[in-house]
């Protein structure tokens, strides 16, 4: 078993073909040269000491070199045994209002990409927690299932916008319902984190809420906008062309609803917090799951990879060294062997 850290340096090893080809240019161009000046039999009596093989045998040494120390940073790791590996944490569903009301813009840049930031952060400060992701507005929706991929489920998240759930309003009651149905372990901690501004959320919220507490989810809500409010713009192409009215033609006004949100996270001995800013929910949230009992979910086995840089970059070292003292003229002792039965 072995893994490259980081093959993207595999590239440099281009470099090798290219010294070669710089390396038979410059033969050729010496054999033109020497034509030039006479006749190669007398010009190669002249240098009887220029070797042939050492110049190749150099270009051997660094090339060699060469790919000792790109591999030394690539960094290939061999898999040297096995461990097995205890995974602990807790199952967190995070339930996301996607209704139109979410467009609002009463905080920058919008309540929906403020949300998607909080809940992001919210990812980024975990550690083997499993998640998953529900949209909802007049209906809930299925984003991700439960998974302890955090780069699928940002993946995702950004992914999610207003137009997922056709029918409006603000269903935390299917929310909560479908979220109950995402813990497939039962020994597990349960939390579901509910992002919304808390407008129009339904009558039976605080029942749905009552009865995720006998099933042992946790509710946290996060209030998203302003009590003040603001209208929710039409946009074309990104550009404002309007704002929502109502039946008698004036502007519509969304609010932040944060007393409705309290009351659900009450019914699950949870909690409710301002998403006013991103630092204070993720603060929340850590501290709320230093409360929460983290159960085992999983156990496997993994391997434990051990760096092989040092062997290619202490070969390549080594190689650099030895072509310092590679002359180009020939060894003496080796000519005086007279291998080939050359004649003097």
């Amino acid at each position: 078993m072995y893994e490259l850290e980081e093959p993207k340096y595999l590239y440099l090893l281009a470099v090798i073909p290219l010294l070669v080809l710089l390396f038979l240019f410059n033969l050729w161009w010496k054999r033109r040269k020497q034509r030039e000046f006479g006749n190669l039999q007398l010009v190669k009596k002249l240098s009887a000491e220029s070797s042939v093989f050492k110049p190749a045998l150099k270009l051997a040494f660094v090339a060699l070199a060469i790919a000792g120390i790109v591999l030394a940073l690539v960094n290939p790791k061999i898999g040297t045994r096995t461990e097995k590996v205890k995974r602990e944490g807790v199952d967190i569903v995070f339930a996301i209002d996607v209704s139109k009301s979410m467009l609002a813009e009463d905080v920058a840049p919008s309540r929906l990409e403020k949300s998607k930031q909080i809940v992001s952060q919210i990812i980024n400060s975990l550690g083997t927690d499993r998640i998953g992701i529900i949209g909802y507005a007049g209906s809930a929706y299925p984003v991700l299932p439960i998974t302890t991929d955090y780069s699928v489920a940002k993946m995702f998240l950004q992914s999610m916008n207003t137009d997922m759930v056709s029918s409006q309003g603000t269903a935390i009651a299917d929310a909560i319902h479908l979220a109950s149905t995402y813990y497939d372990d039962p020994q597990t901690s349960k939390l579901l984190i509910l992002v919304s501004d808390g407008e129009d959320h339904g009558e039976d919220s605080e029942a749905a809420a009552e009865e995720a507490e006998k099933k042992g989810i946790k509710i946290l809500t996060v209030g998203v906008g302003t009590e003040k409010g603001g209208p929710i713009p039409l946009k074309n192409n990104g550009r404002i062309e309007g704002y929502k009215k109502d039946n008698a033609g004036e502007t519509v006004i969304t609010k932040l609803y944060p007393d409705a949100l309290k009351t659900i996270a009450e019914r699950t001995k949870g909690g409710y917090v301002y998403g006013g800013t991103t630092r204070e929910v993720t603060d929340y949230v850590k501290k709320a799951l230093e409360n929460i009992e983290k159960k085992e979910f999983e156990s496997k086995e993994v391997a434990l990879y051990e760096s092989q840089f040092q062997w290619f970059l202490g070969s390549a070292l080594l190689l650099l060294f030895l072509d310092i003292f590679l002359l180009d003229r020939k060894t003496s002792w080796i000519t005086k062997l007279n291998l080939f039965n050359e004649k003097e």
